[in-house]
């Protein structure tokens, strides 16, 4: 399943450089987060965290928390990160380009949808993690 958001501005994605180009508004991680609850991604680390889960029980709970602290970790990280790129692009202005003469958008553009994209895979693994170590697993392997 692909990440498909329902937030856009003039028929782009957050997760695009041209939305931040054409003057969308900055996700806060909240709306970032409902985004992608509400997508039922998974993110790009799907398939390990599924073969986590098939895992019996102790290895299992223990190989689920490891891949957890890891991306909870990098969503710490990208959170710093993003909030700096949304700054940036504040000061960087918001003036709206004149579309006849554009032909590529500023790093700044690119950045933040890109740190935006981070985020949504972070919370995509988080959530299926959290989901998953909420069920009970297989004491047995049976």
């Amino acid at each position: 399943m692909t990440y498909q958001s329902t937030l856009t501005y003039q028929d782009y994605s957050a997760g695009h450089p041209w939305y931040y180009f054409l003057g969308g508004k900055v996700l806060t991680p909240r709306q970032i987060l409902k985004a992608t609850r509400q997508s039922g991604y998974q993110g790009y680390r799907r398939d390990e965290i599924a073969n986590a889960a098939d895992l019996c029980e102790l290895q299992r709970s223990a190989k689920l928390r490891a891949i957890r602290d890891e991306a909870l970790q990098s969503v710490r990280v990208d959170l710093a990160r993003y909030r700096q790129l949304a700054l940036t692009l504040y000061r960087h202005g918001r003036k709206r380009p004149a579309l006849d003469r554009v032909t590529a958008c500023d790093d700044i553009h690119t950045n933040i949808s890109l740190k935006h994209n981070h985020l949504v895979n972070g919370f995509a693994h988080l959530l299926t993690i959290d989901h998953l170590l909420s069920q009970q697993g297989d004491l047995f392997g049976f």
